[in-house]
């Protein structure tokens, strides 16, 4: 399900969010999916259970999952959890072309770009 990789610079807090928030968004986790419990995660991944916690925390903050006490994280239904992680995203890729075409990229090269990486989706 999901991996750590302790090669890249990112938290594994965000390593776990990140690939949580990919297998929801993508479906894979369907919305009333029952999440590994923080122990159980923890115990599989070999991770601290306060770094497991995190994640679930920030994932809910997000509205991905929704936690109910005593009895575990469910992924909740993710059609506003898509809606505001695709502005995120849509600033981030904003903000990117600005300093790209800062940087001297062009209008046409910047949409090769993007083609480029529609052919290899």
């Amino acid at each position: 399900m999901i991996q750590i990789n302790y090669r890249d610079p990112r938290p594994i807090y965000e390593q776990l969010r990140d690939g949580f928030r990919q297998l929801i968004l993508s479906g894979v986790l369907p919305p009333g999916e029952k999440l590994p419990s923080v122990r159980e995660l923890a115990a599989r991944l070999a991770i601290n259970p306060n770094t497991i916690q995190r994640a679930y925390r920030e994932l809910e903050a997000e509205g991905c999952i929704c936690s109910a006490p005593g009895r575990g994280s469910y992924v909740c239904r993710t059609d506003a959890a898509k809606l505001a992680r695709r502005a995120e995203l849509t600033e981030t890729l904003k903000n990117a072309a600005k300093e790209l075409r800062a940087l001297g990229l062009t209008d046409g090269e910047l949409a090769a770009l993007i083609k480029e990486e529609n052919e290899h989706a």
